[in-house]
């Protein structure tokens, strides 16, 4: 193909060009590329700053013909329409990426054996190091457990266990912070709005809930079990108002809310019914999205740090490959005390 009139295509540098400025062999470039420990630290410098210079991008294919490794970690994705699981996965590939790794993506729109079992085998094909599976469904998990990838197979969120090859943020415990604050603010009378219990999530949640409210005395409640979406809390929410008409005893005080997408529901809910939220209802959410802290009144969540997750699963990946021995706690969660719960206030 021709040069087009008064342009000029200036060639892509090449591994011999980075060789005659370092003033190397071919071979010593392949192998600073490529981490050889036998170079020696001036040599490496001299090759390192000619390809900076250069602007050379060494070829990945040709690498990973030479290391028989692709530098590939596959991501299979489930539920990516939610905040955590989109989070998680977004996390995952810029810790990835920060490592040196890419990643190709797999979303699932259903987790089934089969879609999971194509999942795999694409990603197989190309040659992928690892994978990591963000199972947030008993199904999911299941199927990650079953299956035979041929590889590492991390997964993310969806064991409770903090065992083996898993990474998560400790869901039992968010729940306990969440109600042994409303507890400590004074509460008596605390419902829980699960998330659907198909979801180890929720489970976890629900569970720390009932040993908060058992520790302290009280008798747990759960007013329904929700969808995670604004719709379903506001229907939820509307029950809660219903309930509580004019002080009666033993209506809920305050409400913990498995997620802040049906907290949002939870909050039009109550104040649509004239209910105030904190006066009549502290409501608290799970996971701290981005429009907690903007809402009115401002929400109290349990934030989970999903960057730490993403890191960590790489760090799990890497560890794994290498054959070196890795942490695996799950990662603790935090309160995040705003507006909508205070003080409880005893009525004459």
């Amino acid at each position: 193909m021709k040069d087009l009139p008064g342009q000029s295509i200036t060639p892509k540098p090449v591994m011999a060009d980075v060789a005659r400025l370092a003033g190397v062999s071919h071979q010593t470039v392949s192998r600073v590329i490529n981490g050889s420990p036998s170079i020696r630290p001036t040599t490496k410098a001299r090759v390192e700053q000619a390809i900076a210079e250069l602007g050379y991008r060494p070829n990945t294919a040709a690498r990973a013909l030479v290391t028989r490794r692709s530098g590939i970690i596959g991501i299979v994705g489930t539920n990516g329409a939610l905040y955590g699981p989109s989070s998680i996965q977004r996390s995952v590939e810029e810790a990835a990426r920060a490592a040196g790794y890419f990643t190709s993506m797999v979303p699932l729109a259903e987790v089934t054996r089969e879609a999971l079992r194509d999942a795999l085998e694409h990603l197989a094909r190309q040659s992928v190091e690892a994978i990591v599976m963000i199972a947030a469904q008993d199904d999911a998990l299941a199927v990650a457990r079953s299956a035979e990838a041929g590889m590492p197979m991390i997964v993310v969120e969806g064991d409770l266990s903090g065992s083996g090859l898993s990474v998560g943020v400790d869901q039992i415990a968010g729940a306990r912070q969440a109600t042994e604050h409303l507890i400590d603010l004074g509460h008596r009378e605390i419902v829980h709005i699960a998330g659907p219990t198909t979801w180890t999530e929720a489970k976890g949640r629900r569970i720390g809930y009932e040993e908060a409210m058992r520790a302290a005395g009280l008798t747990p409640r759960v007013l329904a079990e929700g969808d995670w979406t604004p719709a379903c809390g506001y229907q939820i929410g509307r029950e809660l108002a219903r309930e509580g008409g004019e002080g009666r005893k033993g209506c809920a005080t305050a409400a913990f809310v498995a997620n802040d997408q049906m907290a949002i529901g939870v909050l039009h809910a109550l104040v649509e019914a004239g209910r105030s939220v904190p006066g009549d209802v502290s409501v608290v959410g799970f996971d701290d999205i981005p429009e907690a802290a903007y809402l009115n009144p401002a929400l109290t969540t349990i934030r989970q740090d999903f960057k730490a997750v993403g890191q960590r699963a790489i760090e799990l990946v890497i560890a794994t490959l290498e054959g070196t021995p890795a942490s695996v706690a799950l990662l603790p969660p935090e309160l995040i005390v705003r507006d909508s719960t205070r003080q409880r206030e005893e009525s004459a």
